[in-house]
């Protein structure tokens, strides 16, 4: 099929705005025009893309789908047209990466003001998702880059490099002290309120997995959307659950919150920072992709 870009250009447009009389503003183009061209893509493509009302227009579900595809084709051709005018004087640029949130708190918050001081002209877009979340939107193309946490399954396609290891510890409020006392075995974590991230996350099937192993069931009374909501909920008594350690420690050390230790090692985890293999990276996003990796072999050594 032989359809000119220029039509997927205007279709774009005309999406974006849900007007074809602005669309054609944008584009220096007349109404009749762009209506003519739009019936052409339409007729080409054999399915109808909008549906047009009194108060303007809007799009069919193969409209969407074509717009979800030619959204990101349209960014990363504009993306690549001002690198080309600003090479050999870089001069910034916008990266939009995806991130969770223990990656965010035990890393990029440490790592991004150094680069900020280095590179202020390069704009970052952060967005923060559950892991496979996260991996879905670097496949589809909406990120440059991404850093996770374990565990995830990724594709060949998609290249993985490890920042650091991190431990979790399981904490209880300050109403949990008695169980400091004993070694507590795993069936006995049923007892007791256990708050944990929702189902839909890498970290709930890590321990769904975890307690399966050793014959226990997993199924949290508190579920909730990101690890940020953890602590406060768990200092405040709701229950126990398992968090990271760097993150407690301070909590720990006030006596706010009481470390539980359990008869058996609870899964260490990592954060790795992925990419798609077969998608070049802009100048911005490249630079910053390369800087935290070198900030991870320096966390190593």
């Amino acid at each position: 099929m032989d359809i000119n870009f220029e039509y997927y250009k205007i279709f774009y447009y005309v999406a974006k705005y849900e007007n074809i009389t602005k669309a054609a503003a944008a584009l220096g183009s007349n109404q009749p025009n762009v209506t003519r061209i739009m019936k052409l893509l339409e007729s080409q493509l054999g399915c109808r893309l909008f549906v047009r009302g009194a108060r303007g227009i809007s799009l069919t579900e193969e409209g969407e789908l074509l717009y979800s595809h030619v959204e990101i084709a349209y960014k990363q051709l504009l993306g690549a047209q001002e690198e080309i005018r600003k090479q050999g004087s870089f001069s910034g640029g916008t990266v939009e990466i995806g991130v969770t949130e223990t990656a965010l708190h035990l890393f990029l918050l440490t790592a991004l003001p150094h680069f900020r001081l280095e590179f202020p002209e390069i704009k970052i877009k952060i967005h923060n998702h559950t892991t496979p979340e996260t991996i879905r939107h670097l496949i589809s193309g909406k990120l440059d880059f991404a850093v996770v946490t374990d565990p995830f399954a990724l594709s060949e396609t998609v290249l993985c490099n490890k920042i650091m290891d991190y431990d979790e510890v399981l904490v209880g409020g300050t109403q949990y002290r008695s169980l400091r006392a004993n070694v507590l075995e795993l069936k006995d974590l049923g007892k007791y309120s256990l708050i944990g991230l929702g189902r839909e996350s890498a970290t709930y099937h890590l321990y769904k997995d975890f307690f399966i192993e050793h014959g226990v069931d997993y199924e949290p009374d508190m579920e909730v959307a990101t690890s940020d909501l953890m602590l406060p909920l768990i200092e405040n008594n709701f229950g126990i659950g398992f968090v990271p350690q760097t993150l407690a420690l301070p909590l720990l050390e006030q006596g706010k919150l009481v470390q539980i230790q359990i008869n058996c090692r609870i899964p260490k985890r990592s954060i790795q920072m992925i990419a798609d293999k077969g998608r070049g990276k802009s100048l911005a996003a490249s630079t910053l992709y390369k800087y935290l990796k070198q900030r991870a072999v320096i966390s190593f050594q």
